[in-house]
C-alpha cells in the first residue's frame, strides 16, 4: 500500500501550536482509558442506574465503573442523582456538556473504522 502525504499550506506558529496541543492533551486526558467513552456512549441513550451501566459496559467491574463515573462527574460530563427510594438508588445522566462529546465520539468512530480498514484490509472491520 502506498502512503501519501497531504500538502501543508499553513505557516508554523509555535504559540498557537502549543495551545492547540494543550487542548488536545486535556481532551485525551479526560476521555482516555478503556471505559470512559463506552460509559458516555451508553448514557447518550438516557439515564441509567449503576447496574444498568455495568451491564451495558461489558467487562467493567463495579469498582472501576464507580471510579470512572466519579471522574466524569468531576469533569461535569455526568450528573449523579440519589433517588428517594427504599433501598436507595442512584441514577447517572449525561449533562449538556457531556452530550457535546457525541459528535467527537462519532468522528473518532468514523476515523477508527477507516483506519482499521486501511491497516487490516477488507477483513473483519467491526470496531
Amino acid at each position: 500500500m502506498e502512503t501519501t502525504t497531504a500538502p501543508r499550506a499553513r505557516t508554523h506558529n509555535p504559540a498557537a501550536c502549543a495551545q492547540r496541543m494543550l487542548a488536545v492533551r486535556d481532551a485525551l486526558d479526560i476521555l482516555s482509558g478503556k471505559w470512559k467513552i463506552s460509559i458516555i456512549s451508553s448514557l447518550t441513550f438516557g439515564k441509567k442506574r449503576f447496574k444498568e451501566l455495568q451491564r451495558d459496559v461489558e467487562g467493567i467491574t463495579g469498582k472501576m465503573l464507580s471510579k470512572e463515573l466519579k471522574e466524569l462527574e468531576v469533569n461535569e460530563l455526568v450528573v449523579r442523582r440519589v433517588l428517594p427510594t427504599q433501598p436507595v438508588s442512584v441514577e447517572y445522566e449525561l449533562t449538556d456538556y457531556g452530550f457535546s462529546l457525541e459528535k467527537v465520539i462519532q468522528e473518532l468512530a468514523t476515523w477508527g473504522h477507516q483506519h482499521r480498514q486501511r491497516i487490516m484490509g477488507n477483513g473483519d472491520t467491526e470496531a
